[in-house]
């Protein structure tokens, strides 16, 4: 977060590089900047004749060369963006000549998507010295609630931990998915609202009682009878709760369970760094403890490990949902 306001902090000023390399797994980040590129450097009135979009898969280097190469038609810079360039990774180093003297008056944008260049090769070097080299990566499961809440806070809202653990497991890791229904929530509710399971429900369509997350906390204290409705539901619904996501987000669980078992130092602070979850959720670990000593949670993730196995069609003809029911029987008895 840190290096991209310091990138869209220096284009305010007047600091426009050459050449911006943006790479790496995370699409969002990249598609943050390469927009803000597209829409700040030039003016409305510039960009009809010195705004060029290209994409990978139609482009060839010799072709990019050649656009960036160009003279910008009253104005100041162009703006060449390269969309998609992944698709050029077996021919992307032809750039390396470019890159080493590249045309002052061209902004040369390249999105460079899931993949990275090789630090040890010439091209990486050269925009590294004569533009800049963004990587843009993953971030970890544990980590997005606490990009939600940032995202948020910036826009003058705030987030309970329980809807955001609810949008984490419902939406999974995608930060372009997730921003699409933080921007919904921002249009209807007003700034300041700190929103809770009940908005997410409302207006996004994840059940606030019948989630993994529920799941999780009916497993942990043992409370049989809402553990079997929320499978029940699962089962009845089985686009919204997918067995293969229930599966693992049970077996990050009961992993983070094991660990919590062999730490000396079980203070909150000192357990919620050590799993990597928010000390809000770490008195789940406690009462889950006492329900699953060492032993029990050993042999959990074993049934976890055969009904990943089973559920990806490997040596069983159970349905997903009786797969699902086998294994939270199992776990709770």
């Amino acid at each position: 977060m840190n290096e991209i306001r310091t990138i869209v902090s220096d284009i305010k000023k007047g600091d426009i590089k050459p050449i911006y390399f943006l790479m790496g797994e995370e699409p969002y980040y990249i598609d943050k900047i390469s927009d803000y590129i597209e829409e700040n450097v030039l003016d409305e009135s510039e960009k009809g004749f010195n705004l060029q979009v290209m994409y990978g898969r139609d482009a060839s280097i010799e072709d990019i060369v050649s656009s960036a190469k160009r003279y910008p038609m009253m104005a100041d810079k162009q703006v060449l963006i390269i969309k998609e360039a992944q698709d050029l990774s077996r021919s992307i180093e032809k750039l390396v000549a470019y890159a080493n003297n590249p045309q002052p008056t061209t902004v040369l944008v390249i999105n460079y998507k899931y993949k990275k260049l090789d630090k040890r090769k010439k091209l990486h070097k050269a925009i590294a010295k004569t533009g800049l080299v963004y990587e843009s990566k993953k971030l970890y499961d544990n980590k997005v609630a606490d990009w939600i809440r940032r995202v948020l806070s910036g826009k003058k809202y705030q987030i309970e931990p329980k809807a955001a653990q609810m949008l984490v497991e419902f939406l999974g890791t995608d930060l372009s998915k997730i921003a699409n229904e933080l921007d919904k929530l921002t249009l209807i509710l007003p700034k300041e609202t700190i929103i809770n399971d009940a908005h997410i429900e409302e207006n996004i369509g994840i059940s606030k009682d019948f989630n993994n997350f529920e799941l999780l906390k009916a497993i942990g204290d043992k409370n049989i009878l809402k553990a079997n409705r929320i499978i029940n539901y699962f089962v009845e619904n089985p686009k919204n709760n997918p067995t293969i996501m229930t599966i693992s987000l049970l077996n990050n669980f009961f992993t983070k369970l094991l660990l919590f078992h062999g730490l000396q130092n079980k203070s909150k602070d000192a357990v919620s760094k050590a799993l990597g979850v928010n000390i809000y959720f770490v008195e789940d670990y406690f009462a889950a403890s006492r329900n699953y000593p060492m032993r029990k949670v050993a042999q959990v993730i074993a049934f976890l490990r055969d009904a990943d196995v089973k559920s990806k069609g490997v040596g069983a003809n159970q349905t997903q949902g009786d797969i699902l029911k086998e294994l939270i029987f199992k776990i709770l008895h």
